[in-house]
């Protein structure tokens, strides 16, 4: 199962492109991870979403033969491509799950991606409870751009009716055995029937790092959505606290204000200084220019002392 981690993705025409983008570390620090180059402009969004699986017109007539990693690995027939499934809870769909399905998608040459998405029942029974329901999770998944088919209410273990059913080539997971449902690896009968195709995991971004994230910073989440019109009742928020929230709101109001008078105060105790020393300085320069004509006059040496005495005749 793909769980809140993700898997590390990478496609064929952007392994070479350094990447780069800052999230929020463990410890609450940002820190830069690499981030895609630039790559020329083409339009390549598709405009409608992956369908789901039993929308599809049965495809049980048809031969149900697989290929061999070497055949994948080669490229099948454009009519024929590399089956690939992969499943996950996908609640809180981030970039994690996405880069995870695009390594999926790019295991192959020629790769038709099926993604499965455990129902509310199965995943709060072997996992845990999920902030979006199951139709949220199936909606997300079906509109992320590498996947081309959706399998709703997917099973926690794969069967082999459900793999001959979907006609399953290969299942895309990481490599670490993922322990759930009384098993030490739902995948090792995968790997042992040699259609295991392992990926990597993506770390930093997870659902369960995003609502740690809500957890931590609860208080100030819940005053910007009652702030944006939520009521105390959606946001099972008790009367009491509504009030102290809304109390914490005014007197931050005030701070902010408090602080913006500091600043403006000091830009202009700044500009009174700065016009005070150029005053000084002119003051100065005046000063000595001043002294400098009186003493060129009236000093030592000064015009006055060489003048000849005036004579008086009667």
């Amino acid at each position: 199962m793909t769980d809140s981690h993700g898997m590390e993705a990478h496609s064929s025409s952007r392994s070479s492109l350094s990447r780069k983008r800052r999230r929020d570390g463990s410890n609450g620090e940002t820190e830069e991870v690499e981030r895609p180059g630039k790559v020329p402009r083409s339009t390549v969004g598709l405009k409608d979403p992956a369908p789901y699986a039993d929308e599809l017109e049965s495809a049980e007539d048809t031969p149900y033969l697989r290929v061999s990693m070497e055949e994948a690995k080669r490229g099948t027939p454009f009519d024929r491509p590399v089956r690939v499934y992969a499943d996950g809870i996908f609640d809180v769909f981030h970039s994690g799950h996405a880069r995870a399905l695009m390594q999926a998608k790019g295991l192959f040459p020629n790769t038709h991606l099926i993604v499965g998405v455990c129902s509310d029942d199965l995943t709060h029974k072997f996992k845990g409870f999920t902030v979006m329901n199951e139709d949220e999770r199936y909606d997300a998944v079906s509109h992320c751009r590498y996947v081309d088919e959706v399998v709703r209410n997917a099973p926690w273990t794969l069967t082999p009716e459900f793999l001959s059913k979907h006609r399953i080539d290969f299942v895309a997971h990481d490599d670490i055995p993922y322990t759930s449902a009384g098993q030490d690896d739902v995948y090792k009968h995968i790997k042992e029937a040699g259609m295991f195709a392992p990926t990597q995991r993506t770390e930093g971004i997870s659902t369960s790092d995003i609502i740690t994230r809500i957890v931590r910073d609860y208080d100030v989440y819940v005053r910007r959505n009652l702030q944006r019109g939520y009521t105390a009742k959606e946001l099972n928020v008790s009367f009491i606290n509504e009030k102290k929230y809304h109390l914490q709101e005014r007197v931050d109001k005030v701070k902010r204000k408090v602080k913006d008078v500091e600043e403006k105060s000091k830009e202009f105790v700044q500009k009174v200084e700065n016009k005070s020393i150029d005053l000084i300085q002119k003051w100065e320069e005046k000063s000595r220019e001043f002294i400098g004509n009186f003493l060129q006059m009236f000093g030592p040496e000064g015009a006055l002392t060489e003048m000849p005495p005036l004579s008086l005749s009667l």
